[in-house]
């Protein structure tokens, strides 16, 4: 059964009207002098992040639900416009690198180490599993037996340790047959290369992402994506629009979004995007509510792209980029109290 039909006659209508103007090619300067040519549905990623952060806004004030009438962002899970904001990275932020906002009681190892040990299973509940059973989690104090023992018992009563939003290698060649195991060898690796002091000394997030990629198990997607949260913390602070590698899913996104990338890295067209976000909102009419002062950048703009694939599945199915038509994750509004929003104190965002 397709999706579409799951919805109401306005909804229909709603999702009808997309469909016909997707027939409507833009006509984009900065992109028309790279010779890149954009598809009928290119205007939906500006439109989605509009929407998206909307939803955000509105929720964050408390205002009551439901928080648009786009039947797709009603119906299925999407992540925030921002990275920082999404449920996962807050959490990350607030109670693993600043715990009361503040970050002075570890020492930088600590808080490499809470980082990428969180970020290795990145599921909240894990974590907090782990605290509960160990306290304060540090480097200091970290044994291997320990936390392998722990996570053993975690799985061994039907418990998820990990999340489904990043599949995390098994890590076999590290000698062991439990994956948990094998990443807490992936620590103490990095950890036994002085991973810190290296950190001190790169001077772009370039070279972060590379130091991360070389160690074993890291593919490209999850060394980006780890090298994004320790730049939230203080061990580094580089600018998030120095550097971007996009995974497969915004590869889907740029695919449906764009008939003929003139032979342009991925990486580009996000850069692109990024660069141009205030004249294409221009363009469209369309009022984006940015955190504080901090506009879009390369992570956010690679994600938009991410979500706007996943959004296009329904709003668009005959644009097929990578062929997935579903969305798989449902949308459950979350209706307790309003979420108290932080962000790294480096970037000064003040709402």
């Amino acid at each position: 059964m397709n999706d579409t039909n799951k919805y109401s006659l306005e909804q229909q209508i709603h999702l009808n009207i997309e469909e016909h103007n997707a027939n409507k090619v833009p006509n984009v300067s900065f992109l028309d002098k790279r010779g890149i040519k954009p598809s009928g549905i290119y205007d939906s990623f500006w439109k989605f992040a509009v929407e998206r952060q909307k939803i955000f806004e509105l929720r964050r004030l408390g205002s009551p639900y439901p928080w648009t009438n786009n039947p797709i962002l009603l119906q299925y899970k999407f992540t925030n416009a921002y990275r920082a904001s999404d449920r996962v990275s807050q959490y990350l932020i607030k109670e693993v690198i600043y715990p009361n906002k503040c970050a002075s009681s570890f020492s930088p190892e600590d808080i490499f180490f809470r980082i990428i040990l969180f970020k290795l299973f990145n599921r909240i509940e894990t974590w907090e599993y782990l605290e509960g059973e160990l306290g304060e989690i540090s480097y200091k104090s970290y044994s291997f037996e320990i936390y392998d023992n722990l996570l053993s018992k975690r799985i061994e009563k039907g418990e998820k340790i990990y999340s489904a939003a990043y599949i995390m290698p098994s890590g076999s060649s590290l000698g062991y047959k439990n994956k948990h195991s094998n990443n807490l060898k992936l620590i103490e690796h990095m950890m036994s290369e002085h991973i810190v002091k290296k950190i001190a000394l790169i001077r772009s997030l370039k070279e972060l992402y590379e130091l991360l990629l070389s160690f074993p198990t890291l593919g490209k997607f999850l060394a980006f994506q780890y090298a994004i949260d320790i730049n939230y913390s203080t061990l580094c602070n580089f600018s998030e629009m120095d550097y971007v590698v996009a995974g497969p899913g915004a590869r889907g996104g740029i695919s449906k979004l764009f008939s003929d990338t003139n032979g342009y890295t991925d990486e580009y067209i996000i850069q692109l995007m990024a660069e141009n976000q205030e004249q294409e909102f221009q363009r469209l009419n369309l009022n984006f509510n940015y955190i504080g002062n901090r506009k879009l950048q390369l992570i956010d703009c690679q994600n938009i792209f991410c979500e706007t694939d996943k959004y296009t599945r329904v709003a668009y199915p005959n644009f097929n980029g990578n062929g997935r038509k579903r969305i798989k994750q449902l949308f459950t509004p979350n209706l307790s109290q309003p979420i108290d929003y932080f962000y790294p104190p480096k970037w000064h965002i003040v709402f």
